[in-house]
């Protein structure tokens, strides 16, 4: 039947999603399983975000606010810019579909780079759009390297800061430079999926270049921080110009009742916000103490999840730490063969993790 599907399609390599708890558990006869692949939130949901959709859950019958009015009103308000500045998604793949669709031409192209979030390929591959790639540098994004690839056919250029899988991230610096030497015709996403943990001085302050330059986008998420990823609730930053086009590719009720009741509540709960960057941030430190005691490699990171150099093929110890009923993700579909992606958990969590790493890389040594 692939005669009927077209080409562009057939050459897709699916994006491969964290194995599901309940699934190994079903598989492999375990009771108690630990998942640590899907840079999901230790803490869980926002309360009040679970309270907010207790409380509408009865109105689910009718359609949703296909505009969103008081989630962009008090986005507007949090972040100081208008309302007419956001575009709601159905989580960030959503919004970096109707990105790609509103402003590509058949004919041009989009950068980024090697070892980045997959969908910016993948979803420029739905839509029949090329993408040109930059190799990373020490594991991270190689704006000069991405520079060197812009021509007359670029469009748009993904950066995710910090980047999923590595966790590193470009400094207000480089990114200042780089802005400065791309031509006017261009468009720059800043996909912060993971902004919620950094801790570091030089990270750039996104919103100052959407407000002095018209041709950023800033994508953002609910998922990590707010705890929200099984809702799937996402939103785009830009000039209000570039919003109105975008309004015009989403398609109508794409952000369901309770995800925007959720995003409402989760977007006043700063102290979970707050518990959420603790944990993470103490899990990290724990963390990097263990492997650094093992003797085991890893990539520095201002995210939620750390990339460890299992030093040897990363499905082997994916499939080994799984038996002990603990997930991880494995990197061999970001070039990455000897890696793994390991979300920072609970202490528990983490401990066990760690424990089991060890065993697990003893045992094949």
């Amino acid at each position: 039947m692939q005669e009927f599907v077209r080409k562009s399609v057939l050459m897709i390599k699916p994006y491969l999603p964290g194995k599901p708890i309940e699934e190994t558990k079903r598989q492999l006869g375990l009771r108690q399983v630990i998942k640590l692949a899907s840079n999901e939130n230790p803490l869980g949901a926002s309360p009040k975000a679970l309270g907010a959709m207790k409380k509408c859950l009865s109105g689910v019958y009718r359609y949703p606010d296909a505009q969103g009015f008081y989630l962009k009103k008090r986005l507007a308000k949090y972040f100081g810019l208008s309302s007419e500045h956001f575009v709601l998604g159905n989580g960030s793949d959503e919004l970096i579909d109707i990105v790609i669709k509103t402003f590509v031409e058949p004919d041009e192209s989009i950068v980024t780079s090697e070892s980045a979030f997959l969908e910016y390929e993948i979803i420029a591959q739905i839509n029949d759009r090329k993408v040109k790639t930059a190799p990373l540098r020490y594991f991270k994004f190689d704006l000069g390297a991405i520079l060197k690839l812009v021509d007359k056919k670029t469009k748009l250029i993904f950066i995710a800061n910090p980047n999923n899988p590595t966790g590193t991230y470009v400094t207000k610096y480089e990114v200042s430079d780089f802005l400065n030497a791309l031509p006017a015709h261009i468009l720059v996403v800043f996909d912060e999926a993971y902004d919620t943990f950094i801790d570091v001085n030089d990270y750039p302050d996104s919103l100052s270049y959407l407000r002095r330059k018209k041709r950023v986008i800033i994508l953002r998420t609910f998922s990590k921080g707010h705890g929200l990823a099984g809702l799937r609730l996402g939103y785009a930053i830009a000039d209000p110009g570039l919003v109105s086009c975008m309004e015009r590719v989403r398609l109508p009720f794409n952000v369901n009742i309770l995800a925007q009741a959720a995003g409402l509540a989760a977007l006043d709960d700063r102290d979970f916000i707050k518990r959420t960057r603790k944990i993470v941030l103490k899990g990290k430190q724990f963390i990097y103490d263990e492997l650094s005691a093992m003797g085991i490699g890893y990539v520095p990171s201002v995210a939620n999840f750390i990339l460890i150099d299992a030093g040897r093929d990363s499905m082997e110890v994916f499939k080994s730490m799984l038996k002990f009923g603990v997930i991880v993700r494995d990197m061999k579909q970001y070039g990455l063969d000897n890696f793994i992606r390991l979300t920072i958990g609970t202490q528990k969590e983490n401990t066990r993790s760690m424990r089991v790493l060890k065993k697990v890389l003893k045992e094949k040594s």
